[in-house]
């Protein structure tokens, strides 16, 4: 990708967040104005940053072991970036359950303080997520 298309692109995404709000800054600002204005701001710079992206990847012709390489090292690539999605994502839901069982958990154990151990198996239960993603990323980081 040549320098010149480089700058315009970042040009392309300056304009695509400036444009939409000096727009919406110049006329009578209302709820519904900026509602229109965030969703131009959006559908213009994830559209710049799609076609920066596919420019940026959308190198020269390559010989077949060269390609062959490439293709392993994306792989590898790949299976980090699920490795890494499975933690994190398993770690938010973890996160979310957690909140919500533990909350309904101490406000029922503060009304009657026999139910202590079946409410803390609800929130083992949301904690074990967090482990599930975990052993699926080692799973993943053992294949690679």
């Amino acid at each position: 990708m040549s320098m010149l298309v480089k700058v315009l692109l970042v040009a392309a995404l300056v304009l695509s967040i400036m444009v939409p709000f000096g727009a919406y800054f110049l006329g009578q600002p209302s709820r519904s104005r900026y509602k229109r204005s965030l969703g131009c701001n959006c559908f213009f710079f994830f559209g710049t940053l799609a076609l920066a992206a596919v420019l940026a990847y959308g190198g020269n012709v390559q010989a077949a072991e060269t390609a062959a390489e490439t293709a392993a090292g994306m792989s590898t690539g790949l299976g980090y970036i699920a490795a890494a999605l499975a933690t994190s994502l398993s770690g938010i839901g973890s996160g979310i359950a957690v909140a919500s069982s533990a909350s309904a958990a101490l406000g029922a154990i503060s009304e009657d303080q026999s139910i202590f151990g079946k409410s803390m198996i609800f929130v083992a239960m949301a904690e074990g997520i967090a482990l599930y993603g975990l052993i699926i990323s080692f799973m993943i980081l053992g294949k690679l």
